[in-house]
């Protein structure tokens, strides 16, 4: 294994500029580097989601914490710190912002044109990128009129075109370049040139074929990661790769198992791979935060496997970084010794969020057309609402923003189930909050007033372009199901003051609350279910006093939930939910559900019904972390005693809930 060194710091890099008085300092990699070495700086974005400039479109006000412009106008500088470099991507481009929606939705994307987050790319001299699992949520022709608009390569080893599966990886019939090999020039020590060949190889999540199994299921397959790896590195090194880099748009997990989501640490196994840029979890590594005391990952220096790696944030929060010293060795290059880092693009100053950097021209001059034309996209009023909508309590009570989701997705399959042999059979509807504060910060939370409601209150809302599906299921079926978005809470000791509530490694998007049945959740029980839907208490029951009409539900009842299709098809593990009880997919995304009922009602009545809450625990009360405008909504929280209890870090508020 290559020599690996501490991160070096924009701290340490900056008493350099000031001890030399140059505008930028060379990498020590650069500036030690022998006449048979060179220095390689590698440089990643992943999971950019359409955020190309810092806008939130969704709160409709400038955001410092994202933006590709923003994380582009440190290109220049931090190419200067290297002797040679290159800029890769690791996907998660085209979805997961108001703009992605209305390239795909609104303007459509013709042949010839350029779409949004190509022309930015386009302007930063990408070398590569890899296939997100976002990609596909607009569908298989759109993605290819998207990528027909880069001027750079997209790679992919473990997408399968069609049906089949080849006999071994090397034999499938991939639907892009499982990878490229790059022919450049690089300088040494001595400044002298030499040739290099660098392979760049590409990796997507296996689960796409149920997140986005309309737009993919007989059209394309996906392999296991790793299996692909295995297979196409091999080729790579005998096709002349001096160093094999791995964009795997995959987290780290380090427990191995087949189809994996998160591979990235057994990708950073594979014999032949010297370096891994990770993404999809929208974590930060290295870092002191995330992944700290996993075996075999190193979070302060960056290696996965003794292996260089990064992952760099999310909507262009970081630039992730990888700095590997070559040496030569007669005609082929080896990795010798190697730094990783993940370089933020703002600043907690204050309690506030303070950009470093400023906006690369470039980037928003070419956005400006693209720029107005979303701002009037998302700012079309729709309809009214009669109270505010917000998620600033959507993890301890029932909530507003996701009552609303829960009202149009049953109303919608009413009507579409009134002929059909479900049409006596109880109607449920499940919806989860997706803005929740967690990772995406202490403004994260939907914040709706009353009065007019428009397109980008309904992306705030529901984040995600999923489908609305109808599942029938038994009523043990759906205790099972509320049991499992219940693991979100945190086991509480009786009678012991300001326990933690949360979990924090528990999704929002999988904390399901199900319209139609009243129940309460006893936190003195352990969770029967973890994060992944694996079962850790079999015996815990936290779901009590479930009822349907007034009575205690039936298990062995049948029951239709309204859903999305990412849920239904197993997304979350959730027990007993997958394809096989599907018995409606619907054409609609649930946006637009949403968008038609406000539409029809003309003014919707979002409040909350108060149908979960927690089981009473006297003389007991918990701790949970939202955001600050939570203390203008406290009086309309019906079903919690509730107290504010001080600031939390990353400018959070902290509450107390007496149970």
């Amino acid at each position: 294994m290559p020599e690996l060194l501490p991160p070096i710091s924009r701290r340490a890099l900056l008493a350099g500029v000031a001890a030399t008085g140059v505008l930028s300092v060379l990498h020590p990699f650069s500036a030690r580097a022998a006449a048979n070495q060179a220095h390689l700086r590698i440089m990643e974005t992943t999971d950019i989601h359409v955020n190309v400039l810092p806008y939130d479109y969704y709160a409709d006000k400038p955001n410092d914490t994202m933006g590709l412009a923003r994380t582009a106008s440190i290109i220049d500088a931090v190419r200067k710190e290297a002797v040679n470099s290159l800029l890769l991507d690791n996907g998660d481009l085209l979805q997961g912002s108001p703009m992605g929606d209305y390239a795909a939705y609104e303007r459509g994307m013709k042949e010839g044109d350029v779409h949004p987050m190509m022309k930015g790319m386009n302007l930063l001299d990408y070398a590569c990128s890899t296939l997100g699992n976002h990609e596909f949520n607009y569908g298989l022709s759109f993605l290819d009129k998207v990528l027909a608009g880069a001027n750079f390569p997209f790679v992919c080893a473990n997408l399968i075109r069609g049906t089949e599966l080849g006999s071994s990886p090397r034999a499938d019939k991939l639907y892009l370049e499982p990878y490229v090999i790059l022919d450049r020039k690089i300088k040494d020590g001595s400044g002298a040139e030499h040739p290099i060949r660098i392979g760049i190889i590409g990796f997507v999540p296996p689960q796409i074929m149920v997140w986005d199994a309309k737009n993919l299921e007989g059209n394309v397959r996906t392999r296991d990661i790793v299996e692909a790896a295995k297979a196409w590195v091999p080729q790579m090194k005998e096709e002349g790769a001096d160093i094999v880099i791995a964009l795997s748009h995959s987290g780290i997990d380090i427990k191995q198992g087949d189809m994996m989501e998160n591979a990235s640490f057994f990708v950073a196994g594979v014999e032949g791979i010297d370096a891994v840029f990770t993404g999809h979890q929208h974590l930060v590594f290295p870092g002191k935060k995330d992944f700290q005391k996993l075996a075999g990952v190193d979070a302060d220096k960056g290696t996965l496997q003794g292996k260089p790696a990064v992952m760099a944030g999310f909507w262009g929060s970081h630039m992730g970084l990888v700095d590997l010293l070559l040496e030569r060795d007669g005609n082929k290059w080896r990795v010798v010794s190697a730094t990783s880092e993940a370089r933020p693009i703002y600043e907690r100053v204050d309690n506030k969020n303070k950009a470093t950097v400023g906006d690369d021209q470039r980037i928003t001059e070419a956005l400006k057309a693209d720029h107005e034309a979303t701002l009037a996209y998302v700012r079309r009023p729709v309809g009214k609402t009669s109270a505010p909508l917000y998620s600033y309590f959507s993890l301890v009570a029932d909530d507003p923003s996701v009552q609303i989701v829960s009202q149009a997705q049953s109303w919608y399959l009413k009507d579409i189930l009134k002929n059909t042999k479900w049409k006596d059979v109880p109607l449920l509807s499940a919806a989860a909050p997706f803005k929740a504060g967690g990772r995406g910060g202490a403004d994260y939370y939907t914040d709706v007033p009353a009065g007019d409601i428009a397109i980008r209150n309904v992306a705030d809302l529901y984040l995600y372009p999923n489908t609305v599906r109808a599942v029938e299921i038994t009523g043990a079926e759906v205790k099972e199901w509320l049991e499992m978005s219940a693991g979100i809470f945190k086991e509480v000791e009786p009678g012991k003051a300001d326990q933690p509530l949360i979990n924090t490694d528990f999704p929002s998007y999988n904390f399901d609350v199900i319209d139609g049945v009243a129940y309460r959740i006893d936190l003195s029980k352990p969770p029967k279910y973890d994060a992944k839907g694996n079962v850790i208490n079999a015996g815990s029951s936290r779901i009590v006093d479930l009822m349907f009409g007034g009575k205690p539900i039936d298990p062995a009842g049948k029951f239709v939930v309204a859903t999305n299709n990412y849920r239904a098809g197993g997304g979350g593990n959730f027990p007993g939910i997958n394809e096989s009880k599907i018995i409606y997919q619907a054409p609609d995304t649930n946006r637009d559900v949403i968008v038609r009922y406000i539409v029809a009602e003309g003014t919707i009545n979002p409040s909350a019904d108060g149908n979960w809450s927690f089981a009473p625990l006297p003389g007991t009360s918990v701790i949970f972390e939202t955001g600050q405008k939570a203390k203008d909504f406290i009086a309309q929280v019906k079903t919690l005693k509730i107290e504010p209890a001080g600031d939390g870090e990353g400018g959070f508020a902290r509450y107390r809930i007496l149970l």
